[in-house]
């Protein structure tokens, strides 16, 4: 049986700017290094958020993937945060651009998205104890 996701693996095209977007903008930890076992060449780095949930960061990245909204597969990541207001206003003090300010989505938890180095989409989500979120993670019926 499943119990949760543990990591969520991009390939990166420049890792300097991905740790630097993940762990100083976003607030990830970098947790280890792997090397290749056989030419010890830098891997994955492990960047930690919480309890078992890591991002994988994978050198070497080639090819752009854009995201496009008629194309099926992936398609975003949500993390969530304590306070949105303040992580959308630390996002624009790094020098970085959100892609839309924090609002009160449909669902009723505040929002607010970014795109990564390499154009990974990420919404950032606070969220409301009275949101269907919020209900089933209460114990409550939805």
């Amino acid at each position: 049986m499943l119990t949760g996701i543990t990591h969520l693996a991009l390939t990166v095209k420049d890792m300097k700017k991905s740790l630097d977007f993940y762990c100083r903008v976003l607030g990830f930890e970098k947790a280890f290094e792997l090397l290749e076992s056989d030419t010890g060449k830098p891997w994955i780095n492990y960047l930690h958020l919480a309890n078992n949930q890591f991002v994988e960061l994978f050198y070497d990245g080639t090819r752009e993937n854009p995201w496009n909204n008629s194309l099926r597969g992936f398609n975003h990541i949500c993390f969530e945060v304590d306070d949105i207001h303040k992580t959308a206003l630390q996002i624009k003090n790094s020098g970085y651009k959100l892609d839309r300010e924090p609002s009160l989505g449909p669902d009723n938890n505040w929002q607010c998205w970014i795109t990564d180095p390499d154009g990974v989409r990420i919404e950032l989500m606070k969220i409301n104890l009275d949101s269907p979120h919020g209900k089933i993670i209460s114990g409550l019926p939805v």
